[in-house]
């Protein structure tokens, strides 16, 4: 057992990255909107993206590749529009989560309510930290992160399912027009965007690099399951806390993350008493700050992998480059282009609800390909989770669409 939690990683980096603005947002929300009522909507999406996320780390250790290498062999067509994708989205996605982390650390050490202060300190604290210490760092951070906010929540929860006094019932809703974008965003970023099944892949092949013998498939599957249903748990326990302490007050919530954050704290703290904000405070703050890190983690290793498949006879590793390049855009859209942010985030979150398909289908298209061992290629009730996945994220995005 010991060693099987040894290999623990980038399972639980891919839960850092997911659980973040979709959680302490989202689901919050969610509850503190609807109750229970949208608990239907947590586990279905789960359920049908849990396939083309589980897909990266299978074709990474059983090809010894990523999935970026498999999309190459596709046609190179399919690496191009992934790099200028990933191009346009993310600086932006870098900024709202960043954003959403420096209202929180504002909020809990009271030193300066001046975000884009706090924005840029993150950025170059995270930026620091991965500059020294590369995965293996990376690695460990995570793991104590991901402890630390599961204990807390579960801990905040039941806290305030013991006080709470309003009934709540589990019957399952489906919203009028009027909240059917926010379904659909809540729907769309959780658990998380489909290209970080690519950034999972990338992280399996650095934590194989750290370990002495290659991760089994078995033990890649189980990083994976552990990480995945994390979040899936994580994210019912946002909507409790929203069901449990903000249902039926009456409250405005902003639609602003750094604002909303805020908002919640002060609700919490109002609510179950100020013994429990430090707590509360932890589990926040640790969410947005694995989020953070990992992001500005996983975007420039895609790009310097991009890079480095599109140009073969580059022979160096531009990972570094690309975490400077992602830190000092990150920064100039906070100093400059902060009055834009509405509309930046509506243009990642277009592009990264149409492109869902698109990356579920190339991960599904890769694992039956003869690019993956015919013994570890899905099995067909895997597959036939897949189709239902693809017809559900197909429909999810022309949905999107429409009523944008």
């Amino acid at each position: 057992m010991r060693n099987k939690l040894s290999k623990l990683g980038p399972g639980l980096l891919f839960a850092g990255a997911a659980i973040g603005v979709s959680h302490l947002v989202q689901s919050t929300r969610a509850g503190a909107d609807f109750g229970w009522g949208f608990l239907w909507a947590l586990i279905l999406v789960n359920l049908f993206k849990y396939p083309f996320f589980q897909y990266g780390p299978r074709f990474t250790v059983a090809t010894n590749t990523s999935l970026l290498d498999g999309y190459l062999k596709l046609g190179k067509g399919y690496l191009r529009a992934y790099f200028f994708l990933n191009l346009a989205t993310m600086f932006t996605i870098q900024t709202a989560v960043t954003i959403v982390t420096a209202g929180l650390a504002s909020q809990i050490f009271g030193i300066s309510d001046q975000l884009v202060y706090w924005s840029v300190a993150i950025t170059l604290i995270c930026t620091l930290i991965l500059w020294v210490g590369k995965y293996a760092t990376l690695d460990r951070i995570v793991k104590w992160v991901i402890l630390t906010l599961t204990i807390t929540t579960i801990i905040a929860v039941g806290l305030a399912s013991i006080k709470n006094t309003t009934a709540l019932s589990l019957a399952q809703i489906f919203p009028a027009k009027t909240n059917l974008l926010f379904l659909i965003a809540f729907m769309g970023w959780m658990p998380a965007p489909m290209d970080i099944s690519i950034w999972h892949s990338l992280w399996t092949i650095e934590k194989n690099k750290e370990l002495p013998t290659q991760i089994t498939l078995k033990e890649s599957l189980f990083d994976f399951n552990v990480g995945y249903w994390v979040t899936l748990i994580l994210g019912a326990c946002f909507m409790g806390l929203g069901a449990f302490v903000m249902f039926g007050t009456g409250t405005e919530f902003s639609s602003q993350g750094g604002v909303f954050a805020s908002q919640l704290i002060n609700l919490y703290t109002s609510t179950l008493g100020k013994g429990v904000y430090l707590l509360i405070a932890i589990a926040a703050l640790t969410t947005m700050f694995s989020t953070t890190i990992t992001t500005l983690d996983a975007s420039p290793r895609a790009m310097s992998k991009t890079i480095e498949l599109l140009f073969p006879n580059r022979k160096r590793n531009d990972y570094k480059l690309w975490l400077l390049i992602l830190a000092g855009g990150t920064i100039s859209i906070f100093v400059f282009l902060l009055s834009e942010m509405g509309l930046l985030i509506h243009i990642a979150t277009v592009l990264s609800f149409i492109t869902a398909p698109f990356y579920a289908f190339l991960n599904f298209k890769l694992v039956r390909s003869d690019q993956m061992p015919q013994k570890d290629k899905p099995g067909k009730g895997l597959q036939i989770l897949s189709i239902l996945g693809l017809l559900f994220l197909t429909s999810f995005a022309l949905g999107y669409l429409l009523i944008l």
